[in-house]
């Protein structure tokens, strides 16, 4: 079995794969997989390394050609292809309506190299552009959102993506800065963030803030949700679902979602006797979400917040 670093030694790799020995356990005996979020194609290398059959989906062109170089042995065999879309709708990347998968993987987290090429805007690094698309499918970039989203919609953005206490007043100053110069750089929302919370505001107010508007940018949590039950029915009967999230809202997504797959009767709770006639789709294999030990996040910071979930669908029913 492929150790997290033996994957990860090898020269040329797109990105750290996250919470990898626990990916492989729930997802190594699947024959046929479908990698939602191909990045640099970490896990993927992995699962084809267990001889899964896998097809990799990522809505951004460079990290499909980059992924596509690494696998390209796999690619030549038949063990491999490459699709480009977005998750959210993985009709529309190719993939045929009958079309099922014994495991299915979608790691949430932007790749390393997208946060460390500074030209893709992810950061808040001094005169990175504010872009943050992760795909030419996205209808703006950051500096577009910002200097275009009404001040109180911008408040409920910051509010609801990044728990931001102070997010009235946030809003208030970046609309008061945006008119007199339109934001084009992370120095101007670094500056608007430290004229509302002081001197003493720091990376972990940037980054919370910044992940918030790269959300909005790429309508992530929308297109979860529209994900998680069409994924769902795209497993052969006992096949798994396994999804790595790095945001709270994302989390409750797929713990909600895992849960009411699971649940049988759907009655009233003080009712006597069930009349629904309800039966569970399948069965939560994550009692807790499963995270980063402290020597993964020592080796890669960006594990820390890494929460993974599974769900395994019930053998002998058919959904959709």
């Amino acid at each position: 079995m492929p150790t997290r670093s033996d994957v990860t030694a090898r020269p040329g790799v797109f990105h750290v794969p996250v919470l990898l020995e626990p990916v492989l356990e729930l997802l190594g005996n699947a024959q046929t997989v479908l990698d939602c979020t191909l990045g640099g194609g970490g896990h993927s290398a992995a699962l084809l390394e267990h001889g899964a059959r896998v097809t990799g989906i990522d809505r951004d062109p460079r990290a499909l050609a980059t992924a596509r170089s690494r696998l390209a042995e796999a690619e030549r065999s038949g063990q491999f292809r490459a699709l480009l879309g977005n998750y959210a709708d993985v009709a529309a990347a190719g993939l045929a309506a009958a079309e099922r998968f014994d495991g299915i993987l979608l790691d949430l987290g932007v790749s390393s190299h997208q946060f460390d090429d500074p030209g893709r805007g992810f950061t808040f690094r001094e005169g990175a552009p504010l872009d943050m698309r992760m795909g030419d499918d996205a209808s703006m970039d950051a500096a577009g959102l910002l200097n275009s989203i009404d001040e109180v919609d911008l408040s409920a953005l910051l509010r609801n993506f990044a728990d931001e206490p102070r997010a009235a007043r946030l809003s208030r100053e970046i609309v008061r800065r945006r008119d007199r110069r339109p934001f084009a750089t992370a120095d101007d929302l670094v500056d608007a963030i430290r004229a509302v919370h002081g001197p003493r505001s720091g990376p972990g107010d940037f980054a919370r803030i910044f992940q918030a508007v790269r959300i909005a940018v790429n309508d992530e949590l929308a297109g979860l949700e529209r994900a998680l039950p069409a994924l769902r029915d795209r497993l052969h009967p006992d096949g798994v679902l396994a999804i790595i999230s790095y945001h709270s809202g994302e989390d409750r997504l797929v713990k909600h979602a895992f849960r009411a797959w699971s649940t049988a009767c759907t009655c009233p709770p003080r009712q006597p006797m069930c009349t629904c006639g309800g039966v569970a789709l399948g069965t939560v294999l994550t009692r807790r979400a499963i995270v980063a030990t402290d020597l993964e996040v020592l080796d890669n910071p960006r594990a820390r917040s890494a929460r993974l979930r599974a769900w395994r669908r019930a053998p002998d029913h058919e959904v959709g």
